[in-house]
């Protein structure tokens, strides 16, 4: 059977990380450097012919150990460390490897030599499909390791790189040759990437559902969403937070291309004006997450867009068969420091919109920093204002 490569020492990071080196220790000092002693029933003929059964200790390799005892061991492992735990075990040979069969891998816990981490352990798990690579610390990740993850993961479906501030453009040309089943990618903070690489991306991974591009000043132009609204029709959820290159060219594309589209983060994007939010409110039955902060060319008209076409957002609702939710229309609805707003707009949203609140307990409906808007109630914030109202009558009513 063949033995794996070791990883370096400091590729663990096992220096920086307690609850790792204290796992790791505790499974390959006492496990993976010991024999296992199996007693087991074996036959012996006699010298005078009978059979006789004799218990005896057998001595086998860990490496040898049978899969369904392998995976037990790992679930007693203690939660905290349980995927370095799976990592290291992997590495011990080709059998550990493949019964294990790791699909779910993330190494955001590593502090140091991450690049050097990811090329050593990518290729030895080809079936990945989930990839957590998100940079907690000091940027690490290199262009020669995602293009080592797209050389080896043809499979992938979810791959996190946000705060990677080192990758270039080859880091997504790479992804779309060799990851064509994406469909959930973050690069928020990504902020060397450009908009054509991106749009090849979106060209190759069409099965994207969800993408948070938050701050990707130089990606997320008015041409990449084009691209993204032509490919990616099942997009469901984008993230376009201080983007603030995104015009209504791109959003009103991306309405139409997209018309499932439920989550739309839009904070930041200075450019856009009503006609955005009217394409999404035409275009985009499914929506239920908008966030506006800081549109402040949004005014009342694409208020009353909402509101009206709240009976449409209805009605798509009821024909998503596969729905288990019992909410319908806008959920969350963020307009802080959209000052060019109007009480009665905003209102006549909030009334359309059943799930849409202003009382502490739900606010999904963030008007702060509007002054002009403090007197925009959901219908559980006023029935609450007048039972208050009520209890303070009967309190001073007289006898």
């Amino acid at each position: 059977m063949e033995i794996a490569t070791p990883l370096p020492v400091t590729a663990l990071g096992r220096s920086s990380q307690p609850s790792l080196t204290s796992s790791i220790k505790a499974l390959p000092d006492q496990i993976l450097h010991q024999p296992v002693l199996e007693t087991s029933r074996l036959v012996a003929v006699s010298a005078f012919g009978k059979k006789m059964e004799t218990d005896a200790a057998v001595t086998m390799d860990w490496k040898d150990l049978p899969a369904e005892l392998l995976r037990r061991i790992l679930s007693l492992v203690d939660s905290n460390g349980a995927m370095q735990i799976e990592v290291v075990a992997s590495c011990v040979c080709t059998g550990w490897r493949d019964a294990i069969g790791l699909t779910n891998l993330s190494l955001s816990w590593c502090n140091k030599d991450m690049n050097i981490l990811v090329q050593s352990l990518v290729p030895k798990f080809p079936q990945l499909q989930v990839l957590t690579l998100r940079q907690n610390y000091v940027p690490q990740l290199e262009d020669n390791a995602v293009e080592i993850v797209a050389k080896y993961c043809h499979e992938l479906q979810e791959l996190d790189l946000s705060k990677s501030l080192r990758l270039t453009d080859r880091s997504l040309y790479a992804l779309g040759n060799g990851c064509p089943y994406l469909t959930k990618l973050n690069i928020s903070g990504c902020s060397a990437f450009g908009h054509s690489a991106l749009a090849y991306l979106a060209s190759c991974c069409v099965k994207l559902k969800k993408m948070n591009l938050c701050g990707c000043v130089r990606a997320a132009t008015d041409t990449a969403l084009q691209s993204i609204s032509h490919h990616c029709s099942q997009l469901q959820s984008l993230n376009l937070g201080w983007c603030e290159s995104v015009t209504d060219k791109g959003v009103t594309s991306l309405a139409s291309g997209c018309p499932d589209l439920r989550d739309l983060d839009l904070c930041g994007c200075v450019l856009i004006t009503d006609e955005s939010v009217i394409a999404l409110a035409n275009c985009c039955l499914h929506l239920r997450s908008l966030d506006l902060y800081y549109c402040q060319n949004i005014t009342d008209k694409a208020m009353y867009s909402l509101a009206n076409n709240s009976s449409k957002s209805r009605l798509g609702y009821w024909q998503r068969s596969s729905s288990s939710s019992n909410e319908e229309g806008l959920m969350n609805l963020n307009i802080s420091q959209c000052t060019a707003l109007t009480a009665s707009a905003v209102q006549a949203v909030c009334d359309s919109f059943p799930s849409l609140h202003t009382c502490l307990e739900r606010n999904s409906l963030i008007i702060s920093g509007c002054l002009g808007l403090t007197s925009v109630h959901c219908a559980c914030a006023v029935r609450a204002n007048h039972a208050e109202a009520t209890v303070l009558a009967d309190h001073h009513a007289p006898y």
